[in-house]
């Protein structure tokens, strides 16, 4: 009897096959760009899924989510750029690099070491590429949600020490209150017919310029 195939391989398959000639018209005039999106709300529908509590729903939408990552491998493969191998392989390597303390001889004393570590082996590794940051506020995704990315921003900086005198400028409040002061701020946004997303992501541009602009700063004093 023959041994059936793993179900990736299947779902390589049928992928193949849906790019091919003989398959189907809209798979066939995708490309990365017109998929890009797709993602995005495949990750939104699985973060709904989890936070229902619903397994089948999870696993249909990881199962949504994986065929993101299949599309855009057989399209990579198809231009001879990767393949869904070259990736697995890539994020399998990546994984035993960046947690010596599981897979080498490196001791780690609580979870703050660990991220540590990976910061140190993920700069080491771009260090001389052309994925190499040159600031600590670099590789916050542009696409991001706008408070998501401002939160993104503020974490870089308070790692980096860019970000002084915080406690006199965090009044004392509840999570609620704070909740109801975000929400009262789209509100007023929206009354005047602006977009909170839009002006939030302009305050984040300017923020992120004072930042860098003190980081050079404390770079040129050491």
């Amino acid at each position: 009897m023959k041994k059936k195939n793993p179900a990736i391989h299947d779902l390589l398959a049928i992928m193949e096959k849906l790019r091919s000639p003989q398959g189907c018209p809209w798979d066939r005039e995708q490309d990365h760009r017109s998929l890009r999106f797709h993602a995005v709300e495949e990750v939104y529908e699985l973060i709904d899924a989890i936070e229902s509590g619903d397994d089948h729903e999870m696993a249909e939408e990881l199962g949504d989510l994986l065929l993101q990552v299949v599309f855009h491998c057989q399209l990579a493969r198809e231009r001879g750029a990767f393949d869904f191998e070259g990736v697995a392989r890539r994020i399998a390597d990546k994984l035993v690099r960046r947690h010596p303390h599981v897979f080498g001889d490196v001791k780690v004393k609580n979870v703050d070491e660990v991220w540590a570590n990976w910061e140190k082996i993920k700069a080491a590794e771009k260090h001389g590429t052309r994925h190499a940051r040159a600031s600590a506020l670099d590789g916050i995704p542009q696409h991001l949600p706008a408070l998501m990315r401002a939160e993104k921003l503020l974490k870089k900086a308070r790692k980096a020490k860019l970000l002084a005198d915080e406690a006199s400028r965090a009044p004392r409040t509840t999570q609620g209150a704070l909740a109801r002061q975000l929400f009262d701020l789209t509100w007023q946004a929206q009354a005047r017919g602006w977009s909170a997303e839009d002006l939030l992501r302009r305050e984040i541009a300017r923020q992120e310029r004072a930042l860098r602009r003190r980081e050079i700063n404390q770079r040129g004093g050491a």
